[in-house]
């Protein structure tokens, strides 16, 4: 019985060991595909990039995902130098304008240009999940 069961572990090792060299073989004759096919695209907003510096040297795109916690509060910043887009993934927050508010859900956007000074509070029960995209310039 053991002996059997070493020649069949060893032909399955064999066989293994036989069957990595064909798998990149046979991805290499694969012709990647000329059409796109079940892609979907969603704008989610767009900033003009003129409008908000003069120069984009050391600029970065850069995504994030940002979580704020129940209780959690974005303390007040601005954009100024670092337009961007920030899409609600899951859970909910406030956004505090001056003396204005609106509070922001999963699959909500805001847009954050130069003239945008704010804070955020998430008043809810579970994690408010972002996905950031912005242009920074990081410190030299």
């Amino acid at each position: 019985m053991k002996h059997s069961a070493l020649i069949w572990g060893g032909l399955a090792v064999a066989a293994g060991s036989l069957a990595i060299p064909l798998v990149p073989a046979v991805l290499a004759q694969m012709a990647p595909p000329a059409e796109s096919k079940g892609v979907s695209s969603k704008l989610i907003g767009a900033l003009p990039l003129a409008l908000e510096f003069d120069r984009i040297e050391s600029r970065q795109l850069r995504m994030r995902v940002v979580t704020l916690a129940p209780g959690g509060v974005f303390a007040v910043h601005s954009h100024k130098d670092r337009p961007s887009v920030e899409y609600v993934l899951k859970g909910s927050a406030t956004e505090f304008k001056g003396e204005a508010s609106k509070t922001y859900t999963e699959g909500d956007a805001v847009l954050a240009d130069k003239n945008t000074t704010h804070w955020w509070r998430n008043d809810g029960t579970e994690p408010a999940i972002f996905v950031a995209v912005d242009v920074f310039n990081p410190p030299k």
